[in-house]
Formats: C-alpha cells, structure tokens, sequence
C-alpha cells in the first residue's frame, strides 16, 4: 500500500518541516495492523518527494482479532487485498504517522502551514466501488485534477476483465493540512469498507477532519453514509450536525430582521396577501398532499391546515429554532391525533438532495430565494425540480423596482438584511423560464400586492406546473 506526495514549492524539502519527517532518513513505525515505513524517493530544492508505505500482516490481523468486527477464521479472513489496496489502514497510519501535519502544526515552519502549495498525490491501487466517476465526484469539486488507470483482475487473465482499483494521482494547490484531511476521509469512502468498528467517536473524527469543506460538498451525504458505513443513526446526526454548520446560526439576528421586513412592507399588509395567493395557487392546482419549503414559524403552515383539501403537509427549514416556534405555534403536542397526522416538520436544507422531500403533489417556497447564495440558486434548482419534482410549484420573491416605493427603504438597499439579492421582474422570469426548460415546466407569473405602473407589483410569484 503506497502513497506518495511530492510538491514544487521551493525549497521542496520543505515539505519534510510540514511532515515532521527528515529527507535524509527513512523511518519505521509500528501500527496495530503493521509496519509503516516513511522515505524520500527524492529530495531537492525544486522537487521533493515523501512516500509512505505500509507493510500490513492480514494473518495477524486475523489472530489478535484486530480485524473488522465478527470477523471469523474463514480463508477469505486471511486472503484478501487489504495488503495492498489504499484502504481505512492508510487513512489510520496518515492520523498516526503524520498527525502533526492532519492537524495542521509545524513547530519549525508555522507560516507553511496555512499555505497553499502545489501538492502532486499517489495513491497505488485505490479501490474505487462506484467507480472512475464516483472517484471525480469526490475529488474535483474540493480543486484536484484528478487522472486514473485502471487495473485488470488479472494481466494474465484479461477475460477476467477490469478490477474495482485505480491508479490514481491527483494534482492541487492548497495547505498539506486540507489535503491530508481530505484523503483521511475520502480513502475509506471510496473503498466502501473501514477495518475497525465504526461507533459514535468516527461522527467527531468525520467532522473534525471535514471541517471548513464537508458541509458544501456536493457529495456530502454519500460521504457521510460511506464513511460512517451506512449506519443511519449516526449519518443522521452527523448531516444534522453539518447542516448547522452549512446554515451558520440561521437564528442569529432572525427576529430583527423580521421585524425590519415587516415595517418595510407594513402599509400594504403584503404578507397577508402574499400567503394568500400562495394558498390560493395551491388549491387551485387539486393538491393533496403540499411541501412549504423555508416554513419559518408556520404561518402557511397554519392556513394549510384550515383547508381540509390538504392531508399531507410537510413544512421544511434549516433553522430548529424556527421550527420549534412553528410547532408551538401550532400547537403540535396538543392537537387533535386526526389533524395531527397531516403535518410534520423537518429539519433540512434546499442545497442537498432529501428524498423525504419526493412524493408530494405541490410545493412553495414562500420568499425563500433571495436568502440564498447565488451560487447555490443551481442546486436549489436540481433539488426541487429534477429530485423532488412536484405537480406545482409555487415561488414569491421581492420585485427589486417596486422597492423605492417605500419611504423606510432608502435608495439601493435591500428589503432584508439577510437577502443575498433580490430580482428585477425581468430577472426573475428569465431565471424562472430557463428552470422551466431545463426539467419540463411551464411558467406563468403573478403579481402580489398593488401594482404600480411602473415598477409593478412588491412581490412577484411564479406557478411551475408539469409542461
């Protein structure tokens, strides 16, 4: 099993500040598992390479009973290729061996260690279930070129077609740190198996070395499950955990900026009207069964209920907080077990894919759009309309003309502090038109509140139905 990292920095023996480990020797270590032996292939001032290599013994795994959990003494305990596949072992001897650098502490050289450097990583016989594409997906979108060969089963057989292994090398400019931390949890992901029984402890290892780049992965959750061996107890709390992260402090500052909305649109009693015509599109399409995306306190959630049409309700938000005043707002614990059974809340994100989310008939996302990141208006897109893919879906967003209407709102500024941008009509229909042609919907756009001649209406609302 051998890894090697070499970078161009210079000077390139550098790297060996950053490793805690001197070019000029070679060191062993031992391992419950083994041996792993750290030497430099190369050490010059414009390049220089650190390789680690492990010596692992899969009868004495088998023996001392430091193998994966319930492991017997069946011939495959003993031949298998743990030994030579790039496997949770190396992600073990990476933390034991260069655990200075996965922290990220050099005591000789502290202004390397936030550096980004150019890194070139290999890793001989990376075992890749889901694949080449699977193996890109993983790595790509964290800034790698990625290259892979494949290996044969057999050279000797070549009937026996390919294996499951790679070659891979992988190319990057970033701290060793994060690099290091990326393999330490990707390795294992990517093998679909860890040597060691997984239990409440791996959660904290995942987050801790996912820190900073885990929560905005666009493979989060099949990292998540991969890492933590699809044991869906302790997934659940991890995604849970790494959405807060992803939110930031959703609740920080939330009822001010209500507040500050409110007075901005107090003297047309917009959201009155505004849930009005969210509701009224939602009955008008036959729904049965709706998603409120974003609930915030359950204010829809509450007119949804009062319309017997709806007996499936889900109300939707990233923040818990929100979600507690929906449910005591609403009077969960006491309502009657009929009504009771048509709602639930959850907790979750309208970045990520959630399968709880399909099967419904209509959705809305009740001004919900502009508290998100440009960037991620793509993966909101995805998530509602290629995976969740309701009959109808219902989106109201601020008209940005209409907003010098009003004389608390100066010139230029937004109507929300937390609105990361807000959109002409023009701007919204042709982001709202081009959903449409994408995933297979028609469009037709409302206005909400009172129209000026002008710059239209304050709120602007678009009706997606199946094309």
């Amino acid at each position: 099993m051998l890894l090697t990292i070499s970078t161009t920095h210079e000077p390139a023996t550098d790297l060996g500040y950053l490793l805690h480990k001197n070019p000029a020797k070679a060191q062993t270590f031992d391992l419950a598992f083994g041996q792993a032996h750290v030497f430099y292939p190369q050490a010059a001032e414009n390049i220089c390479t650190a390789a680690l290599l492990l010596d692992i013994d899969p009868i004495a795994l088998v023996r001392t009973r430091r193998g994966p959990a319930g492991a017997g003494r069946s011939l495959e305990n003993y031949v298998n290729d743990r030994p030579y596949v790039a496997s949770s072992f190396l992600s073990v001897a990476i933390a034991q061996v260069f655990g200075s650098a996965l922290g990220g502490r050099s005591k000789d050289r502290p202004d390397l260690v936030d550096k980004p450097i150019p890194l070139k990583v290999t890793l001989a016989a990376l075992p890749c279930r889901g694949g080449e594409a699977f193996l890109r997906k993983l790595f790509q979108p964290l800034g790698y070129q990625v290259a892979a060969e494949g290996r044969a089963l057999d050279e000797q057989f070549p009937e026996w077609g390919a294996s499951r292994c790679f070659d891979v090398t992988l190319e990057c400019v970033m701290p060793l740190a994060d690099m290091l931390s990326h393999l330490y949890v990707l390795i294992p992901v990517l093998d679909d198996d860890k040597h060691y029984w997984v239990g409440q402890d791996e959660v904290e290892k995942l987050l801790r070395h996912g820190e900073g780049w885990l929560a905005d992965h666009p493979e989060r959750d099949a990292i998540v499950r991969g890492y933590l061996k699809r044991q869906k107890h302790l997934a659940n709390d991890a995604l849970a955990r790494l959405l807060e992260q992803d939110a930031g402090d959703p609740d920080e500052g939330e009822e001010q900026h209500a507040i500050e909305e409110t007075a901005a649109e107090e003297k047309t009693s917009l959201n009155t009207q505004r849930l009005g015509a969210v509701l009224a599109a939602l009955k008008s399409c036959g729904a049965g069964s709706v998603l409120d995306l974003g609930c915030g306190e359950g204010k829809l959630l509450r007119l949804l209920l009062g319309e017997k049409q709806f007996v499936k309700i889900l109300g939707m938000d990233v923040s818990f907080r929100a979600l507690e005043i929906a449910a005591e707002r609403l009077h969960l614990q006491t309502m009657p077990e009929k009504k009771r059974a048509r709602i639930n809340l959850m907790h979750g994100s309208l970045n990520y894919r959630d399968r709880r989310l399909e099967g419904f008939e209509a959705a809305c996302a009740v001004e919900v759009l502009e508290h998100l990141d440009p960037p991620r208006l793509a993966a909101f897109g995805r998530v509602v309309f290629e995976f969740a893919r309701p009959n109808t879906m219902v989106i109201t967003t601020p008209n940005r003309e209409y907003n010098g209407q009003w004389e608390t709102l100066p010139t230029g500024q937004l109507r929300h502090k937390d609105h990361r941008f807000e959109w002409t009509r023009a701007e919204f229909q042709a982001w709202a038109n081009g959903i449409g042609e994408r995933f297979g919907y028609r469009v037709s756009f409302l206005p909400v509140g009172p129209v000026h001649p002008e710059v239209g209406p304050p709120t602007q609302m678009g009706v997606f139905t199946h094309a």
